[in-house]
């Protein structure tokens, strides 16, 4: 396992850019997943619109899906329709990112009240079982609040290879941007200065550039012209508010929890599972194998069938 982050060339880290704006081939079976249909909505939360996500029957048990850091519920196109025959499937956007509006201030709170809204929007709490949430990296956070505040609105939680450090190896949080989002002159030029947070090898060249193009948006220049640029708030953490220690928040979860992560992540080495398994000993705890921190982009096939196992294995302990 991988303790200390990867030092990539540009070659590495820039993984579209042999590609000249061309979409990478893709197999068969995430092209036609990719195409399932959703419901697209937006609700106001706080001040923002909120957008999410939601594909299969109203009627069905809910699951939530939250993505991380500057990403977007794109991230779940390819995962969430395999599990609309049996769930109301919600994947949400957080504000500061994709397609939601930006703040002026952000707080752990508020990305939890705007969990809770997108669940009772989309019909999540009005069915008779209560809904689960899976949730990737910062939205694991998020959810850990959640949770930790909520647990007795949902059936269960999962957190993916969100890191909960001991106490001497705690993390001040990503830096500062000093300038914001640069404005790229073509599409192309932009796909090509795609990398992902934290930066690594995936081979899966073909949903990186998917969700590449779902983060970027055709803007107009000051000085003229038109352009791209990503579409998350570059300052979105000079804006945030300190949140509770994630250990605090783990630890306050009462509904069934399950930690995964990628087997290969630079953040969930063994000292941080190692910490993660003496905080909570009725945790289940899932590495996927040749998975690094971005599961879903490494093994997405192998991450739907985890995240089905832990699903049924709730459902027959019910």
């Amino acid at each position: 396992m991988a303790d200390d982050i990867q030092e990539l060339s540009p070659e590495q880290a820039n993984l579209l850019a042999v590609y000249g704006g061309a979409k990478p081939t893709a197999p068969d079976w995430f092209t036609a997943v990719v195409e399932t249909p959703f419901e697209e909505r937006f609700i106001e939360v706080e001040g923002a619109r909120v957008r999410y996500q939601r594909w299969g029957s109203s009627g069905k048990p809910g699951l939530l899906l939250a993505h991380g850091n500057g990403a977007h519920a794109h991230w779940y196109d390819f995962i969430a329709p395999y599990f609309a025959e049996d769930y109301c499937v919600v994947a949400m956007t957080f504000a500061g990112m994709g397609d939601s509006d930006w703040r002026e201030r952000y707080s752990v709170e508020t990305f939890t009240k705007e969990q809770l809204a997108v669940c009772e929007d989309a019909g999540l709490f009005a069915h008779e079982q209560k809904p689960t949430i899976v949730a990737h990296s910062f939205g694991g956070f998020i959810t850990m609040h959640t949770g930790s505040k909520h647990s007795d609105k949902f059936a269960g939680i999962m957190i993916v290879d969100s890191p909960v450090r001991p106490p001497d190896d705690e993390w001040e949080g990503p830096p500062t941007r000093p300038r914001g989002n640069r404005i790229y002159d073509d599409l192309t030029s932009a796909l090509a200065r795609f990398r992902l947070a934290p930066p690594q090898p995936c081979e899966n060249h073909y949903i990186v550039d998917y969700i590449a193009r779902h983060s970027l948006k055709h803007v107009e220049k000051e000085e003229g012209g038109e352009g791209w640029t990503w579409k998350f708030d570059p300052f979105i953490w000079r804006r945030f508010d300190a949140m509770d220690k994630p250990s605090e928040m783990l630890m306050g979860i009462t509904c069934p929890l399950t930690v995964m992560r990628g087997e290969d992540s630079i953040l969930m080495g063994e000292k941080i599972w190692s910490y993660m398994r003496s905080l909570r000993g009725d945790m289940a705890m899932v590495s996927i194998p040749g998975a690094q921190h971005h599961v879903m982009l490494d093994q997405p096939l192998a991450f739907v069938t985890a995240v089905r196992a832990q699903l049924a294995a709730w459902s027959v302990s019910a």
